[in-house]
C-alpha cells in the first residue's frame, strides 16, 4: 500500500464495466484517481464511482471527449501512469466510422497527445482487445494456439463488415506507432469477451450477449469466443503498470468456449432457467482454439474459472434487476 501512497493515475471513460472496476482496484490500492468521463454531470455515469471507498478523499472527475483534441490534458496532467480504456463496444452500427473507428482511432491518439505532453507520464497501459489478434484469416481450431505476435488484417475486416474489430485493430496500430515515434512507453492489454459482476448501473455489451441467453432467446449465436472475468482484465491493467518488466501485449482468456457451452454451463447453474436449445443456423458449430496463457500469467493473473464468471454475470444482473430470476 504504502508503495503506491500519493502516486496519482488517470483512467479514461471512467464510467465504463471495465473501467469502473479498474478505478474501485486502484482505490482501493491506495491511488489517486483522475476519472475522465464525457459528463460528469450525469448521475448514471458517475454516482457508482462516487460511492467507492476512497473516492471521497482521491477520486477526481474530470470531463473530456474522445474526440476534442486536448480534451485529456487537465486529466491526464501530474499523473504517472494513463490506462486508456475509452473506446465504443457495441455492434449495431449505421455510421462505422462515425460511431466506432473515429472514437477508437483518433480517440486514442488524442490520449497519447495528451500523454505525450505530460513528462510525469511514465507508462500507459491501453485496452485493446482479442478483437485486434485473431482476425487474420489464420485457421482456428482446437489445437491452433494463438498467442501476442498474431495480429488482426485490418483488410479482411473491412471486407467482411467487422467494423468493431476494424476498429480496435486500427486504434492499437496507431497507438504503437505513436508511442514508438514519441518514446512513450505503452503495453496493451488484450481481453476476449469480459463477463462477471456489473458496477455500473447500464448495461454493457458482452453482459448483454448473456443476458440475451437467459431473456427468451430461442437460439445461440454459432459462435466461439474467448472470455474472460473482468476482475482479472482490471487487476492485469494494474500489474501491467506496476510491474516494471512488463512490457508488449498481453493476451487475456480463461477459456475459449462455443455460445452451446455457455447454455450448457449456463443450464447446470440454473436449471430453471429456460434457456436456447438451438444454434441460429444449420451450420457446423464454429471451432474453438486455444490461446496461449503464458505470457498474462508472468502478471500474477491466476485467472477466474468461466463457470464462476458466468455465474457472477448472472447474480449481477440479478441484482441490477436486468432480469427476474
Amino acid at each position: 500500500m504504502s508503495s503506491v501512497a500519493g502516486k496519482v493515475v488517470c483512467v479514461t471513460g471512467a464510467s465504463g464495466y471495465i473501467a469502473s472496476w479498474l478505478v474501485k482496484l486502484l482505490l482501493r490500492r491506495g491511488y489517486t484517481v483522475k476519472a475522465s468521463v464525457r459528463d460528469p454531470n450525469d448521475p448514471r455515469k458517475t454516482d457508482h464511482l462516487l460511492s467507492m471507498d476512497g473516492a471521497r478523499e482521491r477520486l477526481h472527475l474530470f470531463k473530456a471527449n474522445l474526440l476534442e483534441e486536448d480534451s485529456f490534458d487537465s486529466a491526464i496532467k501530474e499523473c504517472e501512469g494513463v490506462f486508456h480504456t475509452a473506446s465504443p463496444f457495441y455492434h449495431d452500427v449505421t455510421d462505422p466510422q462515425a460511431e466506432l473507428l473515429d472514437p477508437a482511432v483518433k480517440g486514442t491518439l488524442n490520449v497519447l497527445k495528451s500523454c505525450a505532453k505530460a513528462p510525469s507520464v511514465k507508462r500507459v497501459v491501453l485496452t485493446s482487445s482479442m478483437a485486434a489478434v485473431t482476425y487474420n484469416g489464420k485457421t482456428r481450431s482446437p489445437e491452433v494456439v494463438v498467442d501476442e505476435t498474431w495480429f488482426s488484417d485490418p483488410q479482411l475486416c473491412r471486407d467482411s463488415g467487422q467494423w468493431y474489430v476494424l476498429s480496435k485493430t486500427l486504434a492499437e496500430d496507431a497507438a504503437w506507432k505513436f508511442v514508438k515515434e514519441n518514446n512513450l512507453d505503452m503495453i496493451t492489454i488484450n481481453p476476449a469477451m469480459v463477463i462477471g459482476p456489473l458496477l455500473q448501473p447500464t448495461l454493457n455489451t458482452s453482459a448483454a450477449a448473456i443476458l440475451n441467453l437467459i431473456n427468451g432467446a430461442k437460439t445461440f449465436p454459432n459462435a466461439s469466443f474467448g472470455w474472460i472475468n473482468v476482475k482479472d482484465v482490471a487487476n492485469a491493467h494494474i500489474q501491467a503498470f506496476e510491474i516494471p518488466t512488463a512490457s508488449g501485449r498481453y493476451c487475456l482468456v480463461e477459456k475459449v468456449a462455443h455460445f452451446s457451452e455457455i447454455v450448457k454451463i449456463l443450464h447446470r447453474l440454473y436449471p430453471n432457467l429456460q434457456l436456447p436449445e438451438k444454434s441460429a443456423d444449420d451450420k457446423p458449430y464454429v471451432p474453438t482454439y486455444q490461446v496461449s496463457k503464458e505470457k498474462t500469467k508472468s502478471l500474477g493473473v491466476e485467472f477466474i474459472p468461466l463457470e464462476v464468471s458466468l455465474k457472477e454475470t448472472v447474480e449481477s444482473l440479478k441484482e441490477k434487476k436486468f432480469i427476474n430470476v
